[in-house]
């Protein structure tokens, strides 16, 4: 059987045709003679007029639409840094602090930022718009560290001097260096971490060796301790040579 639809015109009848050919045997004739009757078309026509063809053929075949909007959801992943927060875009979210250093999953969205870890959310806060913005949980925090919401930089710097002076100038530096102090506190969280591994010795003397070379981070100055640099000598860099006199060599006083 052979099917035909044609649409006349965009103002015209859509017409849906059937060819049929049914073959018919002649009583006059011999007994193998088949003849066939010609083909005739059964003809329905759907008017084509406004919503004619969309509510008889596809009305059925809509579902509704979801009751919640559809949003692209972003995933990564982030370890927990010793203060208890990951960084994502350019911003950092607390966990629970029970969950440091482990690996976590993030769902973000265009307005919130959900924390996953095994399968299980943990966190969620409202998407940070700016840079280098902390979004704590005060739950997140453990009892020791709920006191860090009234610290100031000087309170920190005061507790780095409990390892010695140099450790509370390299505070002091780290803190001075950032837009907001509190972005200095992850590192010196962990360099107070670390001062529960090594001697204060050691801390102060791979304190002053971050000074001096301006390696004023945390991750610096837990290489030099892992690579006992704190007990090597800082060697000078080698002083250039004076510049030969000439005529075409200018000191600074020329552009004065």
């Amino acid at each position: 059987m052979l099917v035909a639809a044609a649409i006349l015109a965009v103002a015209a009848p859509i017409v849906v045709g059937v060819l049929d050919a049914t073959p018919n045997r002649i009583a006059s004739q011999p007994q193998n003679t088949v003849t066939t009757t010609p083909a005739y078309a059964t003809v329905s026509i759907i008017p084509n007029k406004s919503g004619g063809v969309f509510a008889l053929l596809e009305r059925s075949a809509l579902r509704s639409l979801p009751a919640e909007r559809f949003d692209m959801s972003q995933w990564s992943r982030a370890r927990v840094n010793i203060d208890y927060h990951i960084a994502f875009d350019a911003n950092f979210y607390s966990v629970p602090y029970t969950l440091v250093q482990e690996l976590m999953e993030v769902r973000a969205t265009p307005t919130t930022v959900e924390i996953f870890h095994r399968g299980q959310r943990v966190a969620s806060h409202l998407r940070g718009r700016g840079r280098g913005q902390v979004l704590t949980e005060k739950e997140h925090r453990p009892k020791s560290h709920q006191a860090h919401l009234e610290w100031t930089p000087s309170r920190m710097v005061h507790w780095a001097e409990q390892i010695g002076p140099n450790t509370a100038q390299l505070f002091a530096r780290i803190l001075a260096e950032k837009p907001h102090p509190e972005m200095g506190y992850r590192s010196c969280l962990g360099i107070i971490r670390l001062a529960e591994q090594y001697s204060a010795a050691r801390m102060e003397a791979a304190a002053d060796r971050a000074l001096l070379t301006g390696a004023c981070r945390f991750q610096s100055v837990k290489s030099i301790l892992k690579n006992s640099l704190d007990q090597q000598a800082l060697t000078a860099s080698p002083s250039l040579p004076p510049l030969p006199a000439h005529d075409n060599i200018r000191g600074a006083e020329y552009f004065e």
